[in-house]
């Protein structure tokens, strides 16, 4: 018995052994059918043997001229759909992009909304790609984004860039070999240097300067081929400066305290933790190396520094405004700015580096085009000093896959910061309506104005700018993410669609599904401003009756279920047949789509014209997804009273979506939460229980009134009162 254990866990075993190994096998030759050597490496012919590290080489005769790598060979390309994003990928010796195409992937906002072909665009854009310029992670302003795949664009960026850094790595090629031991090395000499004028730094280098005329800015742009950066093309002269930046390392002693004065360079020291640096930036010219990006999201987005692999791209929170310049001679500027660089950013002062500038042009509405521009600088001989070099230590491993996809998702957040908050308070103060609704419907017309102005934030801001809608996608990608290799990291990219299901998924508990579908549904939002819009303009109304209404509410269960059984089946065809949703045009897309689809949108929100929230009511299968779990809310918030459905009907006859049978039971799985039968809960004029018992009151205070004015008047007629009066 025991020998027979023994041969199946030794079976068991190898089996795993086999799988294992199998699952570390690159994946690169699966796809290379795909496409031909030259797509990916200019003048290649074929491909080489593929090495066990996963770059395959491209061959152009019998010299290797670069080569092909698969991104999921080297790092979790895990999209929003769960599944991996497969991009083959050009390597050139000089550790340069010569090509990218997306070969396999299963995003479903790609899939069902944005064009292929939007995508591929972008990612032709990597060509040439510097991989030196950029070793670590990138804002989304330096990225090609395409409205409604922030998220896809982001990782398929991450992947590009860390599986290109790792390439190169394992190739060794220039600028990714490791480093010599061998000669001496610079640091900063904190003692070195004395106060001085402007003059002199600027003569021995402790200034630096970058500047560029207007000719030269129109010139640059025309060298782009666009003819459409002619039109907005510089009008000033020539010879003028346009771009007039310098730079100083201002967190030396000596350079800090000459351009800050005493007082500045001690409240910059004592800012600075260990470790710390700072720069100093001054602009005289037309453009602005600031711009008005960081008031918005918090990030310079003009400029970045760089230093061999790494790059650092400065935020608010390292930054503060230069009053005066006190070097004697410095000429006047209109930006003068610090910016401190954290030591956790691997900046060494004393190795040269340069600040990279990005110059837009605008060729459309929203279409830019971009030069760069650097401005180098290397701390002059006076202020360092050379120290023998450290033995070389035993390389640190690169950063495990895991922590750099939560890096990816932790960086996507600290980006969206500010929609977070917004959100945040949004679903505070929704909470608050919820919790304290006997409060919040008291007052008929303030409800109205609070409920309208809320519908417009989540449609204009959750929905067309924060692209927030959730959709019966997101449910069928975490079913199938729990069949196969759920990762939390791949949930957490997108923010607000995180939060947003977070607090749907408390509030089905709460309040069911009306929470989410009558609140915080940028799509019902729209159905139901649109319709009052229209009875604004006294469209007619239509009422079904009561058996056909309530046979229509199981069209979207059966939608949804169709849709989630398919899912099982093809996640890809279920994402497809999701078009049913009309959430991706309307509100992601924002109707820029081709007409079918458009014309599907609005035949959706047509009938909503005349039945409110026709779409909601009958052909939803995320309200109908989120209904069934619902059934399981704990607490029955909404008041009734016994006479409701028998005889009073005022509630179910006013029910903005007809939720509440004519029994007078609300249908917790069709009610939208709107808290409309709240506000005729508490209505003096139009509630006939509340008027009936306001009536009954006021009787009972007029007779309690009457008893009173009768006890005090004197009853002359009593026996005692005439004997008195005598």
């Amino acid at each position: 018995m025991r020998s027979a254990i023994r041969q199946i866990a030794w079976a068991v075993a190898v089996l795993m052994s086999i799988a294992v190994q199998a699952f570390a096998a690159p994946m690169v030759d699966q796809f290379l059918e795909a496409v031909e050597p030259q797509e990916l490496v200019p003048g290649a012919e074929a491909f080489g043997v593929p090495r066990d590290d996963g770059l395959v080489p491209t061959l152009k005769g019998s010299d290797t001229i670069g080569w092909v790598f698969l991104t999921s060979d080297f790092v979790p390309t895990t999209g929003y759909s769960g599944k991996p994003i497969h991009i083959l990928v050009g390597l050139s010796p000089e550790a340069h992009l010569t090509g990218a195409k997306l070969i396999k992937h299963s995003e479903p906002i790609v899939l069902v909304g944005i064009p292929e072909s939007e995508i591929r665009a972008v990612i032709d854009h990597y060509t040439g790609f510097d991989l030196r310029s950029v070793a670590g992670p990138r804002d989304t302003d330096d990225l090609e984004i395409v409205s409604g795949a922030t998220v896809t664009i982001m990782v398929i960026d991450d992947s590009i860039l860390r599986a290109g850094v790792k390439a190169a790595r394992a190739l060794g090629l220039d600028g990714f070999a490791a480093p010599s031991a061998s000669g001496p090395r610079k640091e900063i000499a904190p003692d070195a240097g004395q106060v001085t004028d402007w003059e002199t730094l600027a003569g021995n280098g402790a200034i630096r300067r970058l500047m560029l005329d207007v000719g030269t800015i129109n010139a640059d742009f025309a060298a782009l081929g666009d003819q459409r950066t002619e039109k907005n093309a510089e009008t000033a002269a020539p010879d003028e400066a346009y771009v007039d930046v310098r730079t100083a390392l201002v967190s030396h002693p000596a350079i800090g305290r000459s351009l800050l004065g005493e007082a500045g360079w001690g409240n910059l020291a004592a800012r600075l933790e260990p470790g710390d640096h700072a720069i100093a930036v001054f602009g005289a010219g037309e453009w602005s190396f600031k711009g008005s990006g960081y008031v918005r999201g918090g990030i310079f987005d003009r400029f970045q520094l760089i230093q061999g692999e790494m790059s650092y791209r400065f935020r608010d929170r390292g930054h503060q405004r230069i009053g005066q310049i006190a070097a004697e001679g410095a000429p006047e500027f209109g930006e003068m700015d610090l910016f401190i660089v954290p030591a956790a950013s691997g900046f060494d002062p004393a190795r040269p580096f340069r600040l990279q500038f990005l110059v837009s042009r605008a060729v459309g509405p929203i279409e830019k085009v971009f030069l760069t521009y650097d401005l180098g600088y290397e701390l002059p001989s006076p202020y360092v000093r050379e120290v023998p070099s450290k033995p070389v230590a035993q390389a640190e491993p690169v950063a495990a896959d895991t922590d750099a996809r939560d890096a990816l998702w932790q960086r996507i957040w600290d980006t969206k910061r500010l929609q977070v908050i917004v959100l945040a308070i949004a679903l505070a103060l929704l909470s608050g309506i919820f919790f304290f609704q006997a409060f919040a419907t008291r007052n008929a017309r303030t409800f109205a104005i609070l409920r309208n102005a809320y519908l417009v934030f989540t449609l204009v801001f959750v929905g067309w700018i924060a692209n927030a809608q959730l959709s019966v996608v997101n449910i069928l990608a975490v079913v199938n993410a729990l069949f196969s290799d759920f990762q939390w990291n791949t949930f957490l990219m997108d923010p607000l669609i995180f939060i947003l299901w977070f607090a749907v998924a408390a509030a089905l508990l709460f309040w069911g599904r009306g929470a989410y579908c009558g609140w915080l549904c940028p799509f019902g939002a729209l159905q139901e401003l649109s319709n009052k819009i229209a009875r604004r303009f006294r469209v007619p109304q239509v009422t079904l009756l009561w058996g056909l209404h309530e046979r229509l509410w199981a069209v979207k269960y059966i939608i949804f279920l169709g849709l989630f059984g398919l899912s099982l089946y093809s996640l890809e065809l279920a994402e497809r047949f999701a078009e049913v949703e009309p959430f991706k045009t309307a509100i992601i897309l924002k109707f820029a789509r081709p007409l079918p689809y458009v014309l599907i949108a609005f035949a959706f929100l047509l009938p909503g014209l005349f039945i409110e929230r026709f779409y909601c009511r009958y052909v939803c299968p995320l309200g109908g997804g989120l209904a069934i779990p619902a059934r399981l809310h704990m607490f029955r918030w909404l008041k009734r009273y016994k006479e409701c459905g028998n005889p009073c009907q005022l509630c179910a006859t006013d029910c903005p979506v007809d939720a509440i049978h004519p029994t007078g039971e609300i249908n917790p799985n069709e009610c939208i939460s709107c808290l409309n039968c709240q506000v005729l809960y508490q209505d003096h004029a139009r509630c006939p229980v509340v008027i009936k018992t306001d009536k009954r009151r006021a009787k009972d205070a007029a007779s309690a009134a009457a008893l009173a004015a009768h006890a005090e008047r004197p009853n002359l007629g009593h026996p005692n009162q005439l004997s008195n009066a005598k």
